[in-house]
């Protein structure tokens, strides 16, 4: 029986991009692009485990790949399953935290998003208390033996959150000086394979 590799994208992903990670595997794995649906954690919490099942029946062993929001959802899903190995490409790994951040760059107060509910932001994202709410009340437990790859420059997860986090669930963690967020240079993709090659 085949290995399993289920590749997570990030927001403005696709599962296409999993085609990237083929030729890290021998032909004892399958690698899968997930193409979901979930816009909310919510959502993931039901969707996610049900594509994991449906791909972990059929195979021997699991690993996952996952970035950004992607890795979130995961972590958020999937903590209770058998994964035998997490690859993380600048996961978000505080959710509240991003939230908070936009909040800060918006203006926007508890109180005022409590009232409103949702509020649009200047620069494209809509906060919801919903959200927020949600995220405070269902933390990321992960067990999973992890890899992560962070970039210098990512805006989004603070050098000190993610190095907290990595402590907290014994990951290893790999730097990019002077990367971003999003890995799409050549130099950034060249990066992220010798450190994909390195651990998987």
């Amino acid at each position: 029986m085949k290995n399993a590799v289920i590749y997570i994208h990030g927001k403005g992903g696709n599962a296409a991009e999993a085609n990237h990670y083929r030729k890290f595997f021998s032909d004892a794995y399958e690698v899968i692009g997930f193409d979901y649906k979930s816009e909310f954690p919510w959502e993931a919490k039901e969707e996610f485990p049900k594509f994991f099942d449906s791909i972990a029946s059929q195979y021997s062993s699991v690993v996952l790949i996952a970035n950004s929001i992607g890795a979130y959802y995961a972590m958020l899903s999937l903590a209770d399953k058998s994964v035998e190995k997490a690859m993380f490409i600048s996961p978000i790994v505080d959710m509240e935290c991003v939230i908070l951040n936009m909040m800060t760059l918006s203006k926007v107060s508890e109180k005022a998003l409590y009232e409103e509910k949702v509020i649009t932001t200047s620069f494209g994202e809509t906060l919801s208390w919903e959200y927020l709410s949600y995220v405070r009340t269902h933390p990321i437990t992960w067990n999973v033996p992890t890899n992560i790859l962070y970039a210098e420059n990512d805006t989004i997860t603070s050098f000190e959150t993610i190095t907290n986090f990595a402590n907290s669930i014994g990951a290893t963690l790999t730097i990019m000086n002077d990367g971003e967020h999003w890995f799409h240079t050549e130099e950034q993709i060249i990066f992220l394979d010798n450190w994909f090659k390195k651990f998987v």
